[in-house]
Formats: structure tokens, C-alpha cells, sequence
């Protein structure tokens, strides 16, 4: 959701390679990827989708030997919004998706010798999602959860937007998105936008401020629309 701010700025500016291990624990052979461990520096691992659809979400673990046990390093991301965010600026080329035939660079904090990687779980474009029954469940209740604040920020917009213009209605998203629901990534950078854009209307730029915020509040309905799409595992 920090790529709703990086939308506000654009508006208003107008090596050798690790052992490679076959995830376990049940799903081996059902991943449509592969992964393996880069040790770099900086090390990362390389995701390739070798699957038909892109893939939404990934969870992995990089697993290292250490002389008391073995190190275990989780990773996971729920990039599903890039489908309308990948191409604002300064948005994370990792938190994209894989599309179909695509390797993945991501970052990893460490990754020493005999290092090596396991995926536990994956979710696609059409919302299938296999792997780990707990990651796959809190990639969807995150999803749902970001669908229902998405909805409160657009509907938010489209009342006062439907009523008012200009700094007027910048003023009064404002107040509402203030006494909103709680502290939640779409209305933090919701309010964050409103604020940019009052102080822009006020400056005297308002016709462009009003435009800008319509502009934003297509966009975070665009954002709405795509947690719809995927809140729901198929």
C-alpha cells in the first residue's frame, strides 16, 4: 500500500550458485516453480515461475548449517496489487509478479555456505494456492482484510467527491478520513494524499488539486476492484 503514496507524488509532479533443495513437507512436485540461493554478495534467492499463470504470493525458507543446528530464515510477500501498482514510480521491482516463465530476485539477509531454499507455499492469478495451509491462509485473510479498508478509502471518495470539489472537498476528506476506521495502510496513505492536495489547493492550484484527486480516488478503486478479484482462494 506505500505505493498509494508514490501515486501521490506522480499526480503532483505530474556467481557461483548454492546447492538447490526440492521443498518438502508434502507439496514436492506441486510448486510451479523452482528456487535456488545466490550467496552474492548481497545474497538473494532466484524464483522462476514455471508454471502457466503468475504467481501472487510466495513464501519460502533459506536454510543454512550452522555448528549448533541448522539456521532457518522465512521470507513471504502478497504482491497480487503490482497488477495496478508495478508501473508507478519508485515501485519495488521484487514486489511484482512472476509471470509465467520469469525468474525473481529477492533480497534475503543472509545466506552462508551449503546454503539452501525450500518453498512452502504459492498462490497464482486465478487463486489457486498450494503448499503450507497456515501461509496460504494468511496471505487470503490479509487480502480480504485490505479489500474491506480499500473499500471504506474509495467509498469515502466517491460520497464526498459525488457532493463537492476542490478544496472544499479536500477539506471535507479530510475530517472523514481522520475519524475513519483505525490506522490502516489505505487510509494512512489516503490522508496522506488529501493532506499533499489541500496544501495544493490552497496554494491557489485548486482545479488541478480536485483533478488530481479524482485521479486518485479512480485509482485506489482500481486497487479495490483487484482485492476483489483475489480475496478469495479457488
Amino acid at each position: 500500500m506505500r505505493l498509494s503514496a508514490l501515486f501521490v507524488a506522480t499526480l503532483l509532479a505530474m556467481p557461483k550458485l548454492a546447492s538447490v533443495h526440492a521443498s518438502d513437507g508434502g507439496w514436492a512436485g506441486d510448486f510451479p516453480a523452482s528456487i535456488r540461493v545466490v550467496p552474492g554478495p548481497p545474497p538473494h534467492v532466484e524464483l522462476t515461475n514455471t508454471g502457466s499463470q503468475p504467481i501472487t504470493a510466495w513464501s519460502f525458507t533459506v536454510s543454512t548449517p550452522s555448528t549448533t543446528g541448522t539456521h532457518r530464515e522465512a521470507h513471504s510477500a502478497d504482491v497480487y496489487l503490482s497488477e495496478v501498482t508495478s508501473h508507478l514510480p519508485g515501485a519495488a521491482p521484487h514486489l511484482d509478479r512472476i509471470m509465467p516463465g520469469q525468474s525473481r530476485s529477492l533480497p534475503i539477509d543472509a545466506a552462508g555456505a551449503g546454503a539452501s531454499a525450500e518453498i512452502t507455499a504459492l498462490v497464482l492469478q486465478d487463486g489457486t494456492a498450494v503448499g503450507d495451509p497456515t501461509a496460504v491462509k494468511t496471505f487470503f485473510d490479509h487480502r480480504a482484510t485490505e479489500r474491506d479498508q480499500l473499500h471504506a478509502v474509495s467509498e469515502t471518495f466517491r460520497a464526498v467527491l459525488a457532493e463537492k470539489r476542490g478544496a472544499a472537498a479536500l477539506a471535507e476528506l479530510k475530517q472523514e478520513l481522520q475519524a475513519g476506521p483505525g490506522d490502516s495502510a489505505p487510509h494512512r496513505t489516503a490522508r496522506e494524499a488529501v493532506d499533499a492536495l489541500l496544501s495544493k489547493a490552497q496554494a491557489g492550484n485548486e482545479d488541478e488539486a480536485d483533478r488530481s484527486a479524482r485521479r486518485y480516488a479512480e485509482f485506489v478503486t482500481k486497487q479495490y476492484d483487484t482485492a476483489v478479484a483475489h480475496a478469495r482462494k479457488k
